[in-house]
């Protein structure tokens, strides 16, 4: 089982390294990105209070971009349909695409921190590894998203439309703009469950506070519960949305 898993994932990597326009841009787009934002907020203070926000935000909106196009493809092309007929699960398929989309969302992760902490000078009081595998956590959600998100679209365009039905209404209620606690009473609640809201107040807690992720333990485990119960609901919808 685990080994149809290591051959699907190994399969998604290589085809995407083989992309060389894709490749560039996962390297490009965020480095872009970044010194926008890094050049467009002029107060050094101000920077240092919103960028934890930003990052939550481009790691997850690049993850899901990066996975659910890309997944997508694998449909449109009859890949999926070829794996459905194999003697291969459904986990190990939705497995298998999660571990092959991976690095590519965490190479993107890496980039947008590090450029923006240490290019536009930064300040972060966290353990620079706590924050990266916090990161990291916010990644892995963005990718079982990414996947689940996929099955329901037909087509590139379709995918793209549910960005802002997905990942526009968590950048306005996550904290990002305006704090959770300043928000009306049915808008706070709204926020309370959805998975961005956690990864903002976490990597805050981290970057400005110096918090570990045994303090932010929540956050953590509820990222994580996302991620989980996304991928299971992927597994469960595959088959319906790769025959779409």
């Amino acid at each position: 089982m685990f080994g149809n898993t290591l051959t699907i994932a190994q399969r998604v990597m290589t085809q995407l390294i083989r992309d060389r326009r894709t490749i560039a841009l996962i390297v490009i787009v965020p480095l872009v990105i970044a010194s926008l934002v890094g050049v467009s907020v002029p107060d050094k203070r101000m920077l240092d209070h919103t960028l934890p926000a930003i990052l939550a935000v481009l790691v997850l909106f690049f993850g899901f971009l990066l996975t659910g196009i890309s997944f997508l493809r694998e449909r449109s092309q009859g890949t999926m349909e070829r794996l459905m007929a194999s003697p291969v699960s459904r986990a190990d398929i939705t497995a298998g695409y999660l571990l092959g989309f991976l690095p590519f969302a965490l190479a993107q992760t890496l980039i947008i921190f590090f450029y923006t902490a240490y290019v536009f000078d930064v300040n972060f009081y966290g353990d620079l590894w706590q924050i990266i595998v916090f990161q990291i956590i916010i990644g892995i959600l963005a990718v079982c998203l990414g996947i689940f998100i996929s099955t329901f679209a037909k087509n590139e365009f379709q995918m793209v439309q549910f960005i802002p039905l997905i990942i526009v209404p968590q950048m306005f209620l996550c904290g990002l703009l305006w704090d959770v606690a300043d928000m009306p009473n049915y808008l706070q609640w709204l926020a309370n469950i959805l998975p961005l809201t956690y990864g903002v107040d976490g990597i805050r807690a981290m970057m400005l506070n110096g918090d570990s992720l045994l303090d932010i333990w929540k956050d953590v485990v509820i990222l994580a519960a996302y991620a989980i119960v996304l991928m299971i609901l992927a597994s469960f919808t595959l088959r319906r949305g790769s025959s779409a």
